[in-house]
């Protein structure tokens, strides 16, 4: 069924419409879990499900698999979305092809976002830079098959800062045959509110469906409105700086304020008939909020639940829960939620200068340069770090600026913490009451000429496990067991299981490896292609080895760095 009609029979009904937004997980344990995770959410009833698509068609297959899963298996109306940046004719031919075959008839038609090498950048397919152009070309192919939605940006998209004109390219989408309109995440309502009425005068009159997501951690929330430019309310900042040191509070707040919101987009008269749920992969706070607005319907027992035929669907209330505290980079990769920064960095982003922010570097000193910087807080943001680093790095700054200025460039670590309050100001994380421990771990790239080296001094240490590997796939390591999980970060609260929020294992780390050569190409491909500090990072990205270090005595500060330095 058409989602079009879907929202016209919540309103005919006078109901709230609600939808989920998944994403495609890294791993192959994370797809499997997000299917016994999706059978549990399906007692929900939400009217339809979306699964969001990777830039230049990197997750094609994946979310294909869980559009189409999510509808032959759980009964679910699927949005599968489509971007058309990076993508030529003969991808968005079949992926097209594909929706249809699986059944799916409705597509969330996006332009994407462009590289961050906007300068030397251009399209796989001229005929496909705009979201108007994969409207009109979806018509075109398929008549009126397609049910195709749109996104709308309620402050402004951050490549068009004239809401004037950002409203008159949607108004443009929607005439080339967009159906209805799904907005970017907010948290102002008012701001909202007064988009819609403008998207009214402005002659756009098709269903608009608002997208909100409830925060899942203090960490994550700040990341994702810097990253896409989003407006918070004084009162809301103040209020979760308040209490940004307890996760749980954290949590708990953000599924009050997404029912707060909810409830005033109802009182607006608006007409706004649905609203859609970013889950991130997860299923707890999606829950509490369906309860508490009082429109979830009544739970059948766990053994009437849909589940799919290679998967056995486990109590709820032991599971549910279990990877809600993600943190940092290294999660578990069974989670669903695995890839969440991933899933968070293909928010737009401002077009990124990056000569004005990393300069011309032409030799390794220059890099090194680089990294020492950031780590003094000289540099807010490197290529692999977005943020600053966390507080807690000002107790191996120093170790850690060590660790560059001999060739060994940094891009994350953690230190030793034995026990310390979740309420610790510095390495507290989690509900309130409990104790957080952590193992020392580093991740830097290292030239091939220092490899072998380092790993002679690495392997002389009994407590030291590692992984590493290069562009080109070769790989490394002192674990044996291919499948074993370092739990490096774990904590232990009241009345819960131990919670494990940061693992080390192969399969994440080779996860990362890809992504974070990725990102060598993309900083290359920011400067002209003959240029010197173009010629720099090519030869780096392909010499250059990535390589995680753990040390596992965690009742030993200094042990890891004593271990890598010769």
């Amino acid at each position: 069924m058409k989602l079009t009609q879907k929202l016209q029979q919540a309103h005919d009904e006078k109901r709230l419409s609600y939808s989920f937004e998944f994403f495609p997980p890294k791993t192959d344990a994370g797809l499997a879990n997000l299917f016994d995770r999706m059978g549990r959410m399906a007692r929900f009833e939400p009217d339809f499900i979306a699964c969001t698509w990777g830039a230049g068609g990197s997750t094609q297959e994946r979310t294909l698999e869980v559009c189409s899963t999510a509808q032959s298996v759980y009964g679910f109306e699927t949005l599968m979305h489509l971007t058309c940046t990076n993508m030529g004719k003969d991808k968005i031919d079949r992926a097209l092809k594909d929706a249809k075959a699986a059944g799916i008839q409705n597509i969330l038609a996006l332009r994407g976002d462009a590289p961050r090498d906007q300068e030397y950048w251009t399209p796989c397919d001229q005929g496909f830079t705009h979201a108007s152009d994969l409207v009109t070309y979806i018509r075109q192919q398929y008549g009126d098959y397609f049910c195709i939605g749109v996104a709308g940006y309620p402050e402004g998209h951050l490549d068009t800062p004239d809401k004037t004109q950002d409203l008159k390219y949607l108004k443009e989408k929607v005439d080339c045959g967009a159906d209805f309109i799904m907005t970017q995440l907010f948290y102002n309502v008012d701001s909202f509110i007064e988009w819609v009425q403008s998207c009214r005068t402005m002659g756009i009159h098709v269903p608009i469906v608002p997208s909100i997501m409830p925060i899942p951690t203090y960490q994550s929330f700040r990341r994702i409105i810097n990253l896409c430019g989003i407006q918070v309310p004084k009162p809301i900042l103040e209020a979760l700086d308040d209490i940004k040191g307890d996760d749980q509070k954290v949590k708990d707040y953000g599924v009050d304020l997404a029912v707060d919101m909810i409830q005033q987009i109802q009182k607006s008269d608006l007409g706004i008939s649905g609203i859609h749920i970013s889950t991130l992969n997860l299923e707890r706070s999606a829950k509490l909020i369906l309860e508490k607005l009082n429109v979830a319907p009544k739970q059948p027992p766990v053994n009437d639940l849909k589940k799919v035929p290679w998967m056995t669907i486990r109590d709820p209330s032991h599971i549910e829960n279990w990877d809600e505290f993600p943190n940092g980079r290294y999660g578990d990769a069974r989670s669903p939620a695995f890839g969440e920064n991933t899933y968070l960095g293909t928010q737009p982003l401002p077009t990124s200068k990056a000569a004005a922010k990393w300069g011309y570097p032409t030799t390794p000193d220059d890099i090194t340069q680089l990294f020492e910087k950031y780590i003094l807080g000289q540099l807010n943001t490197l290529p692999w770090c977005e943020e600053p680093l966390q507080t807690e790095t000002d107790t191996i700054q120093q170790q850690l600026i060590q660790m560059n200025r001999n060739g060994y460039w940094t891009v994350g670590s953690q230190p030793v913490v034995n026990g310390v309050s979740s309420r610790d100001p510095v390495y507290g994380w989690g509900p309130a009451n409990g104790y957080v421990y952590q193992k020392a771990f580093l991740e830097c790239f290292v030239s091939d000429k220092q490899l072998n080296g380092l790993l002679e001094r690495l392997k002389k240490d009994p407590f030291v496990t590692f992984y590493a590997s290069n562009q080109k796939g070769d790989f490394i390591t002192n674990v044996n067991d291919a499948e074993a999980q370092n739990a490096v970060t774990w904590g232990v609260f009241p009345g819960k299981e131990i919670v494990q929020p940061t693992i080390i294992e192969r399969v994440s780390f080779e996860s990362w490896k890809e992504e974070a050569y990725g990102l060598w190409k993309e900083w290359e491909q920011q400067y002209a292609p003959d240029s010197k500090t173009a010629q720099l990072l090519r030869d780096i990205g392909e010499r250059y080895w990535l390589i995680n270090v753990v040390h596992n005595d965690f009742q030993e500060a200094n042990s890891l760095f004593e271990a890598m330095l010769p």
